[in-house]
């Protein structure tokens, strides 16, 4: 009997290990989903839905044959200065004056740069189909240090992840005591660090934004890091761990891709009804009037931002004090006394508990300096450099305009030969010149950002030289009707990026190993990440820091290569995150061509990752990791939730 007990209990701990791996990966594949759908469908197809715009003056054909077939929500006023008052403040994002014999088109490109693209084109468009004569006009204009909008997106990661962190990271170093009376103003006082280091590094370091906004700033990260960690510490006070994945999902997987930091009313109506009651839309909205609108229309974003913070801390105080005292009360007696200074037994606890709490919030304070650091050093004011660039025949437009854009040329002998590289994804765009015709030759499907940035100074270059420029797109495979920007892939690489580190981090917390037999075979599909694993738990920060503050701000995403700074140009090629992109994108758009290397890098990391886990196997020299599940997940899916 004895002997046949002791041959089940392996077997009975086998099937046991075996359901904690299925139901851990289950768990990634749900947040996977998730992630992937919430991403998708709220920045896939940016258009405008419902959006503020003015009109001024006697009703205009333009604005009837644009608003037919684009969502405007259109708002009269008396005359142009009120208009002007109106988008000034920031209502609107743009408006119409009809002055007779000739019209005004109002942008205001620090509402949001895409939606000036959209409303430039299509009322352009219309004006010269109607034949009528169209002034565009510019109204609060973006910085040069913000040419895209990008900075305001940019902030809300670093005050968005701090503020989770630091209520997950003083949690775990309470040992779970989320209401501790302390707690409150622990997080408050950090959100103001915080919020100190992300103003430094991106304004005086960084120079995303001027000094002048320096102080004007403060104030609004200090109440965005607090209103999330406090919410963040009032939810695990109410369902414990639990609570802290629930944080990640409301706040980051479902908040995060209706903040509307490329435009409020660009978003689907229902997404943008949801970012409305989350923390993520009203941060961005709070920053960017600050930033742009002398905080003019700001009242919504304090007021929820605000009530955030209250109901967090009236929760920790209700678990943390006011119940506590209740209960001693009801029990007809004084709470005990807290041990008294002296005592040698509390003393190394209390020691011990000061250091793990300043161990945590040192560890999120650097994670919220890298995030600040990488992901606007990267991205806040794009540039072409080198940009690959094709020319058939001689023109002066092109000397002229590579006055105004870096460009890599390379000559091709006629149209058909410079379309082909484009096939082959070798160029961003060609200029064809034959007799006095020039013809610019621009692929939206490589890029966002090229086709405009190349038409607008192709264009001036043409003017300038007084040659005549025509503008056509070409792309081997169009753009999906629903993904006119060609997002979907830099969006989808966010949960396949997640998939493979919260696989790994989660079979740790699920065997309590950091490597073990069939590791490799259970992480197949999501192995780029898992080698990393080796060194334990400390594997999941070193593969944040790696693939995440490292690896996704060197991918190039949408906007390509070409317009990232020379350190994340540089180091792009040696990390998953840009390999992937490209294997994705030129699998998709461009038949496969030019992905051969980044295929052969990410086989390498596969390689790698598999040999380092069959060698721990054979060694069987794994280490004991004991890790909450849940807290592993919630961890991992904020971390990798960045647009």
């Amino acid at each position: 009997m004895a002997r046949r007990l002791a041959q089940e209990a392996p077997a009975a701990g086998g099937r046991s290990n075996i359901l904690k791996i299925v139901a851990a990966l289950a768990v990634v594949l749900a947040a996977q989903a998730l992630l992937a759908l919430c991403l998708v469908s709220a920045q896939q197809l940016l258009v405008p839905r419902n959006m503020p715009f003015g009109v001024a003056g006697p009703p205009s054909p333009v604005v009837a044959a644009v608003a037919s077939r684009t969502g405007l929500d259109l708002s009269s006023y008396p005359n142009e200065s009120a208009v002007m008052d109106a988008a000034d403040r920031g209502e609107l994002y743009g408006a119409y004056l009809d002055k007779g014999s000739s019209d005004t088109l109002i942008v205001v490109p620090a509402k949001s740069f895409f939606a000036q693209t959209e409303l430039e084109s299509a009322f352009l468009d219309a004006a010269h189909k109607l034949g009528r004569s169209v002034t565009v006009q510019t109204v609060r204009p973006l910085a040069s240090s913000d040419p895209i909008g990008a900075v305001t997106s940019l902030l809300l990661l670093p005050l968005l992840i701090g503020g989770y962190l630091a209520a997950v990271l003083v949690f775990k170093a309470a040992h779970g005591v989320a209401a501790a009376p302390w707690r409150a103003a622990i997080l408050i006082g950090y959100a103001l660090v915080g919020a100190l280091l992300t103003d430094l590094i991106a304004g005086l370091g960084i120079g995303a934004y001027s000094s002048s906004h320096f102080w004007p700033l403060l104030p609004c990260f200090w109440l965005i890091t607090s209103a999330v960690a406090l919410a963040a510490a009032a939810m695990q006070a109410l369902l414990g761990r639990l609570g802290t994945l629930l944080v990640a999902v409301l706040f980051i997987v479902i908040g995060g891709p209706p903040a509307g930091g490329l435009g409020t009313y660009l978003l689907p109506v229902y997404w943008r009804n949801i970012g409305v009651i989350l923390p993520p839309q009203s941060a961005v909205t709070l920053v960017n009037h600050v930033l742009y609108f002398d905080g003019n229309d700001i009242s919504t974003p304090l007021v929820v931002l605000l009530l955030y913070v209250v109901a967090g801390t009236a929760v920790i105080a209700w678990f943390g004090r006011i119940r506590p005292a209740r209960s001693a009360t009801a029990a007809g007696g004084p709470q005990p006394p807290s041990p008294p200074p002296g005592n040698a037994a509390s003393a190394p606890d209390r020691r011990r508990a000061v250091i793990g709490m300043l161990v945590a919030l040192g560890i999120c304070a650097v994670m919220q300096s890298l995030f600040a650091t990488t992901y606007m050093s990267a991205g806040h004011a794009p540039k072409a450099s080198n940009l690959p660039f094709g020319a058939v025949g001689s023109s002066p437009v092109l000397a002229a305009a590579e006055k105004n854009i870096s460009l890599k040329v390379t000559d091709y002998p006629d149209e058909a030969a410079a379309k082909s590289a484009i096939d082959q994804a070798r160029i961003y765009g060609a200029l064809v010149s034959s007799g006095g015709s020039n013809t610019l030759i621009v692929v939206p499907s490589l890029s966002d950002l090229a086709p405009l940035d190349l038409a607008v100074r192709f264009e001036e270059a043409a003017r300038g030289t007084g040659q005549k420029l025509e503008v056509q797109q070409y792309a081997p495979l169009p753009l999906a009707a629903k993904d006119p920007f060609g997002l979907v892939q830099a969006l989808m690489l966010v949960p396949l990026l997640i998939g493979g580190y919260m696989s790994s981090t989660l079979l740790l917390s699920a065997t309590g190993k950091a490597a073990g037999r069939w590791r490799a075979a259970q992480l197949a599909g999501f192995a780029v990440v898992s080698g990393l694993k080796l060194l334990g738990p400390i594997g999941t920060l070193v593969t944040v820091v790696a693939m995440i503050l490292l690896g996704n701000p060197s991918s190039g995403g949408a906007s390509g290569v070409p317009y990232l700074p020379a350190f994340w140009r540089d180091i792009g090629p040696y990390l998953p995150p840009r390999n992937g992109y490209i294997l994705l994108h030129h699998t998709i758009y461009f038949d496969g061509h030019g992905t051969s290397q980044a295929l052969i890098n990410l086989l390498i990391y596969l390689g790698v990752a598999a040999i380092v886990l069959i060698v721990l196997d054979l060694r069987r020299t794994e280490a004991k990791v004991p890790t909450d599940a849940t807290e592993a997940a919630a961890v991992s899916v904020p971390m990798g939730a960045v647009p």
